[in-house]
């Protein structure tokens, strides 16, 4: 599987961010989804999606969104994953 995303290190806290498409924001399944990608950044990890305008939405732990709300999507230090 290969996708993009983040391994951040701020504030005393490592946590990852998956880029999903935006439907499984909205997925009954996304707590799921947000387990599989904790269990390969092995750390807390949230969600996230571009809407139509390209504004970013968060799914996961509140205050890794609260926070990530802040901080525009190019100060993020994105990267392809490969995972098998």
């Amino acid at each position: 599987m290969k996708f993009e995303g983040a391994l951040i290190r701020e504030q005393g806290i490592t946590f990852g961010v998956a880029i999903v498409e935006q439907h499984q924001l909205r997925s009954t399944d996304r707590d799921k989804v947000v387990l599989q990608f904790s269990r390969i950044f092995r750390a807390p990890t949230v969600l996230m999606a571009q809407d139509n305008r390209g504004i970013p939405q968060y799914y996961g732990r509140k205050d890794i969104v609260n926070f990530l709300a802040n901080v525009p999507l190019a100060a993020i230090p994105w990267r392809e994953y490969n995972v098998s």
